[in-house]
């Protein structure tokens, strides 16, 4: 075996190997990530269908009956965001941006005007890109290219308002938790500032917050579908019908008429985070 052939194995052979040792979680932890993606997908095809969408900034979505957990499509970023939100103010300088950002634990944060408006984001990349412009000493010549010479002149700042990308990617709080969460992948962000229709900070929200809010566990699914059996059944049928749910898929056993089976397997399958349903029900 040549040395091209021996690196080519070694390389197949890391690709097959975990980097770090199997958790007992980590199949979970894989699960979820496969559910989240695929709602985001189902957000971002929604979103390529309908160009505008209101948003219900006065009318908040009424809780379901019977104290039943509101599906993840009804849920608004409102309702998973962080308040009060992190904030620089336009003119901090930049060592005190450092201390703040160390302080609070945060890669990033919105950078607001006297009126709270949001004007930006300034990130530890920002402040990373500035020590290291600064300590290169290297100058864009006159012909350099047109991005590094304005990361050159964005790095020699020395507030907020110099070293913040502008404009920020915002989000209202009338926004579904899945629109929030396609935004955010698209941004490549793990936190979106929330503002009003005015462009005032109101909030933030977490890209593990959305993921929270859209992958509920299986006790949380097992309600909604409880919740659908009692709004859909007739009442001697509802005692008749067991309900188990595992990684998001549902298993219905007993016995039901065979119409009802239809719609109430029909109403299962229409719950945002269910993955699939078995219908073990038999007619009766």
């Amino acid at each position: 075996m040549n040395e091209h052939e021996n690196f080519h194995a070694e390389t197949e052979a890391r690709r097959n190997r975990p980097s770090r040792p199997w958790s007992p979680g980590e199949t979970e932890r894989q699960d979820m990530l496969i559910r989240y993606l695929g709602a985001v997908a189902t957000a971002a095809a929604g979103h390529a269908r309908i160009e505008e969408r209101p948003q219900p900034e006065e009318q908040p979505p009424s809780p379901p009956p019977g104290g039943a957990v509101p599906p993840a499509r009804d849920l608004r970023v409102r309702d998973v965001m962080d308040v009060p939100a992190l904030s620089l103010r336009d003119g901090l300088p930049f060592r005190d941006i450092a201390r703040l950002l160390a302080r609070e634990q945060v890669g990033a944060a919105p950078v607001v005007d006297a009126q709270d408006h949001v004007v930006g984001v300034v990130s530890e990349s920002d402040l990373l890109a500035k020590v290291a412009f600064e300590a290169s000493g290297h100058r864009p010549g006159p012909i350099g290219r047109l991005r590094e010479r304005r990361l050159h002149g964005k790095a020699r700042g020395e507030t907020a308002a110099d070293l913040m990308t502008s404009p920020a990617i915002t989000v209202l709080p009338g926004a579904s938790v899945a629109e929030a969460a396609w935004l955010a992948a698209l941004s490549r962000l793990k936190r979106l500032p929330v503002t009003d229709h005015d462009g005032r900070l109101v909030g933030v929200v977490r890209r593990n917050a959305l993921l929270q809010a859209l992958i509920r566990d299986d006790a949380a699914i097992r309600a909604e579908v409880e919740a659908r059996i009692e709004a859909c059944c007739p009442p001697a049928h509802r005692k008749a019908v067991e309900v188990a749910v595992h990684d998001g898929i549902v298993e219905l056993t007993g016995r039901m008429p065979s119409a009802t089976t239809a719609r109430l397997v029909a109403e299962v399958e229409n719950i945002a985070d269910v993955i699939e349903v078995k219908n073990l029900l038999a007619s009766g």
